[in-house]
C-alpha cells in the first residue's frame, strides 16, 4: 500500500468517526433507550462481538485458501 492510499484510508476513517461522534451526541438524547444495566452490557459487548465474528470470518477464509 503506497503513502497516497493510506493518506486517503486514514482521512476516511478519521471523517467516518467524526461523523459517528456527531450522530451520537446529537442524535443519540432523540431515542428512548432506558437506563440499565443490560442496556450498558449490550451497547459494551456487541461491538466486541461484531468484531470477534467479522474477524473470525475472515480467518476462516484465509485458512480455507492456504489450503487450495
Amino acid at each position: 500500500m503506497d503513502s497516497q492510499s493510506m493518506i486517503g484510508f486514514v482521512l476516511k476513517v478519521i471523517v467516518l468517526s467524526a461523523g459517528l461522534a456527531i450522530a451520537i451526541k446529537y442524535g443519540g438524547p432523540l431515542l428512548q433507550i432506558p437506563t440499565s444495566t443490560t442496556t450498558a452490557l449490550v451497547g459494551v459487548w456487541f461491538p466486541v462481538l461484531l468484531m470477534l465474528a467479522i474477524l473470525g470470518w475472515r480467518w476462516q477464509q484465509q485458512k480455507d485458501r492456504s489450503k487450495e
